[in-house]
């Protein structure tokens, strides 16, 4: 949308008819009637009453799912018809991909040259790349003795809770439901509360494109209400979730109390990004860090938000991340001009704010931002912000803010650099910048990320599983090894 004017998209977002109810058995439900406010943090108007599902709300959808894959055809559907479904999904979202922009930046502040460019171009890529993959997996016959013939089959495992946060609210739960849906199974989802609106569309988009009645649910409401009723629910099968460490948890906790259902779980980050003198451009591996940590306002689990560089290149280094958050474009979200939006909401900020206070009292130097930008709509923004001479035991080190908030620490030697790499609870992802073909290949495997980007940062495509080690999760979303998270292995041994 970068043809557009300021106005002109102004203009648009006025004209976008913004669902409110769930998505149930193929149809939206008001439920108990209850609502919940949905708050623009561009300027903090309420956009929309949502409908706010409690127990008796997720016990229609979960039962709905559970018909549509009991007795329903979508499990019994030839996986070529499964796919084509999912490619008109794909033809749907680009299609409406302007009014689904405009939606996200609404909700929660993203940059609507952002929504437009990357959020819609991975949600409508995911669809289309499970769509093509849907009749392309094969089973196992194994080779046994000959009078016995061995059969690995992979089906379906039934109803699938996903409950997704609302950072990327329509990548993300595209990476859980279409391969969900391409192995056979059928959805609840749950977006957040910050988030609902989009996820409203992309249900009814589903239903458009041909899903039949209960395959996609889209139940709207707050996490411990909602989010722990699908967790606890007996007839949920599996659970797939991205957000907090600390929900993650709870998540299993409910596993644990209801029914055993599988958790696969893609958490928090303090993704450490590693520049050596040796860089191939020492110019680009700064501007890559200043864009990655600022990127989506930094609310991002992957973000690159410890830069770890060594101690003879520091300040150079630092003083270019430095100038580029300076020239960073701050403002409205619609604007089709700025580079970064607004937090998705005041509380939000507010926690952001906590940490970079805390920072400063803890004795790391503020180089530039720290404090909110006024715009002349108000809002939830945030000034682009770097602190160095961070110490590794600060908070600022350690914990996941989720902000633009940048910590440079330095380091002497490599040891030293994997050391601090891996001094987190986290294992998300790693950047690494050197020349050396050697060096790349040693530090990473001893980085402990499920994904390591040398010479580049938040590079890949779908054809790459994305996950976390340690406290940053288990399972994979993209690629052919998600589809092992919704799908059993069952052997059969026929004796001849």
């Amino acid at each position: 949308m970068r043809h557009l004017t300021h106005e002109e998209v102004l203009a648009r977002a006025k004209e976008v008819d913004l669902p409110t109810q769930h998505l149930i058995d193929g149809r939206a439900e008001s439920g108990s009637g209850a609502t919940f406010p949905v708050v623009a943090p561009r300027d903090g108007q309420i956009l929309a009453h949502v409908a706010d599902a409690g127990a008796a709300e997720v016990d229609l959808a979960v039962a709905a799912a559970r018909r549509a894959f009991g007795s329903g055809p979508w499990p019994r559907l030839a996986p070529a018809d499964r796919g084509r479904i999912l490619l008109r999904i794909a033809e749907l979202l680009e299609e409406r991909r302007e009014e689904l922009a405009l939606t996200v930046s609404l909700e929660m502040g993203k940059p609507i040259t952002d929504a437009y460019d990357i959020e819609l171009r991975a949600v409508i890529n995911t669809f289309r790349w499970y769509g093509q993959l849907a009749d392309k997996l094969t089973d196992e016959s194994p080779h046994t003795a000959p009078d016995a013939l061995a059969l690995v089959t992979r089906e379906p495992t039934g109803v699938v809770g996903a409950v997704v946060p609302w950072n990327f609210p329509l990548t993300l739960a595209g990476w859980k439901i279409a391969p969900a849906l391409a192995a056979g199974c059928t959805v609840v989802l749950k977006p957040s509360e910050s988030s609902p609106l989009s996820a409203l569309l992309l249900g009814r988009i589903g239903t458009d494109a041909g899903l039949p009645p209960g395959v996609l649910n889209v139940v709207t409401g707050d996490g411990p209400t909602a989010g722990r009723a699908i967790g606890l629910h007996p007839d949920v099968d599996v659970l797939a979730f991205t957000g907090s460490t600390a929900v993650g948890r709870h998540f299993l906790r409910y596993s644990a109390d209801s029914n055993l259902k599988r958790v696969w779980l893609e958490l928090g980050g303090k993704s450490p990004n590693i520049v050596l003198p040796d860089a191939p451009d020492l110019e680009q591996a700064a501007a890559t860090a200043a864009w990655g940590i600022f990127f989506n306002q930094g609310e991002m689990c992957t973000a690159p938000s410890r830069l770890l560089v060594h101690s003879s290149i520091a300040e150079q280094v630092t003083e270019t991340v430095v100038r580029r958050a300076r020239e960073l474009k701050v403002g409205d979200p619609l604007d089709p001009a700025t580079e970064m939006g607004a937090l998705v909401s005041e509380a939000h900020l507010d926690r952001v704010l906590g940490h970079i206070a805390t920072g400063r009292a803890e004795g790391a130097r503020l180089r530039v931002g720290g404090e909110r930008t006024p715009t002349a709509i108000g809002g939830s923004h945030l000034q682009p912000t770097v602190f160095d001479r961070v110490d590794p035991g600060m908070r600022l080190a350690r914990e996941e803010i989720f902000g633009p908030v940048l910590s440079v620490l330095t380091f002497d030697d490599l040891d030293e650099a994997v050391r601090l790499a891996n001094a987190t609870e986290h294992g998300l992802a790693a950047g690494l910048w050197t020349s050396d073909l050697s060096t790349a290949h040693q530090v990473s495997r001893a980085l402990k990320a499920g994904t390591v980007w040398v010479n580049c940062y938040e590079e890949g495509d779908l054809t790459v599983p994305f996950g976390g080690m340690k406290q940053s999760g288990n399972g994979r979303d993209k690629s052919a090894h998600a589809l092992e998270k919704y799908t059993e292995l069952k052997t059969t041994w026929i004796q001849l």
